[in-house]
């Protein structure tokens, strides 16, 4: 995956961003837009350790800052030790991009797509990757965050919360309580300088979770869209760095659906 710095404005000077899940796809593209805008990126992975390297080498070629961390959103503890070696390493916590996902087919056959056949064991396990993730990470970085008295804190979620077109029970409903979490949060950290935010991408073009959709879907999908083209992900990276930078100072608690206007919420 490469990226032009040309195209990046410096929207994020001397900032300091952690990722999760961004060893590919989605969060590699907003982990090296960070990077591109002038931030120092940490690159969070949980398997992938040759592809989160590889995105942190990608960014240093270019002059950037990053480096590679492995932990579970999971698992609380290790979020902490994460934020600590952030911390240590760059001084400060000022960005939490949410990205990390557990691993989910998109299989419109499969048992979780109807209410007749979903387990709860379904929900559960994109409850604890997703819901959970989120709340540890978040309890990871507040202490930095409230001692600076500013932060910014982006969720990423789909817009399938808006328009289940496809009805995967467990993953839209964790996604969908993201956007709770959000507000919850907005509400309570807005008086230590800390915004909120929820983006919720459609089908992007292209990450590995749409790496199997014919053009003829991307083709169908943009001809329904207001915009008449599939958002691709630097497009949705782009609009993580707007919420990341200093420009959107007076949005807090807000879901917005990056998604060319398919969805409107």
């Amino acid at each position: 995956m490469t990226q032009t710095n040309a195209a990046i404005p410096a929207l994020l000077t001397d900032k300091v961003v952690i990722v999760t899940g961004a060893s590919r796809g989605l969060g590699a593209q907003i982990a090296q837009t960070m990077a591109a805008a002038g931030a120092s990126v940490c690159v969070n992975y949980l398997n992938s350790k040759e592809a989160a390297e590889t995105v942190v080498a990608d960014i240093i070629a270019v002059g950037g800052q990053a480096f590679s961390y492995q932990a579970n959103v999971t698992e609380l503890e290790q979020m902490q030790d994460m934020a600590k070696e952030v911390v240590a390493r760059y001084g400060r916590i000022d960005i939490l991009v949410n990205n990390a996902l557990p691993s989910y087919q998109f299989n419109p056959n499969a048992d979780y797509t109807s209410i007749e056949t979903v387990k709860w064991a379904h929900f559960s396990q994109q409850i604890d990757g997703i819901v959970k993730g989120a709340v540890n990470t978040v309890q990871a970085v507040l202490p930095q965050m409230k001692a600076q008295k500013m932060g910014k804190i982006i969720n990423i979620s789909i817009n399938l919360v808006y328009n289940p077109v496809v009805t995967y029970y467990d993953y839209t409903t964790a996604k969908s309580a993201l956007i709770g979490l959000t507000r919850n949060l907005a509400a309570e950290l807005g008086q230590y300088g800390i915004r909120v935010n929820l983006l919720a991408g459609g089908l992007l073009k292209t990450t590995d979770a749409s790496r199997l959709t014919t053009e003829e879907v991307f083709d169908y999908i943009a001809t329904t869209t207001p915009l008449r083209q599939a958002t691709s992900v630097a497009d949705f990276a782009n609009s993580v760095l707007l919420m990341a930078s200093d420009l959107s100072a007076a949005i807090t608690g807000q879901s917005i659906a990056v998604d060319g206007g398919l969805t409107m919420p």
